[in-house]
């Protein structure tokens, strides 16, 4: 599971590598469930827009184009009475998101997003301690995280949220993401896009949004050991 990763904060890799402007707002480079970072959705349409991000909404059409936001890392359910469920909803198991009330919602309502980063970092523990290993696209482009975005509003103060959840698959058997984590421990990668599939993610009918969920090739990635403050 992915609590760590560091987002795309430049604009120019923003819009190179998604086609987005870089939403306005200081994003830290070290990133962690609660923190507000960028994610990447479809357009809202003219209504939802004069109406904000109200549940039930529908999504953006396929004809229109995508848009950056700031959302909390930790995905925020609209029956929640605070935030506190973000810091256990930073990640969504896509087995069972469809069912998991805190995401099934987002999930059957077609609430897809892309959450840019740079790299992930997960602990290996193949030393018997926890090292933390930086992990990236071999290529140097960034990552396009396949997620799911919710709206929430303070029942008290009538504040207004967005938020969002990286969604994970079964990595048992991947060379780079079954080395992480605790011996015993189920190993589970996020579940990184094609550039081909981005706009089909953001667009897929709810019943095809489970043939996305698919581990990414370990020959495309490059990682290693990468301490606290290395650079």
């Amino acid at each position: 599971m992915c609590a760590n990763y560091e987002p795309v904060t430049a604009s120019d890799r923003m819009l190179a590598g998604f086609g987005v402007a870089r939403p306005a707002g200081s994003v830290p480079v070290d990133f962690y469930p609660g923190y507000l970072g960028p994610f990447i959705r479809r357009a809202r349409t003219a209504a939802g827009a004069a109406g904000g991000d109200a549940v039930g909404q529908s999504p953006g059409s396929p004809t229109q184009p995508r848009e950056a936001e700031l959302g909390q890392f930790g995905l925020v359910p609209h029956w929640s009475r605070d935030l506190a469920i973000g810091r256990r909803t930073y990640n969504a198991r896509s087995e069972s998101a469809a069912a998991k009330p805190s995401f099934r919602d987002a999930w059957r309502r077609g609430q897809r997003c892309i959450v840019p980063a740079e790299a992930v970092y997960e602990p290996c523990w193949e030393s018997g301690r926890a090292v933390r290993w930086r992990i990236a696209r071999a290529d140097g482009r960034p990552l396009g995280i396949a997620g799911l975005w919710g709206f929430w509003r303070d029942p008290a103060s009538g504040q207004s949220l967005l938020s969002y959840t990286l969604l994970t698959v079964n990595a048992d058997g991947h060379a780079i993401f079954a080395r992480m984590h605790r011996p015993g421990d189920e190993k589970r990668m996020v579940v990184i896009l094609d550039e081909i599939d981005y706009d089909a993610w953001l667009d897929a009918p709810v019943e095809r949004m489970d043939g996305f969920m698919r581990t990414y090739p370990a020959e495309r990635l490059v990682a290693a050991p990468w301490p606290k403050g290395k650079r």
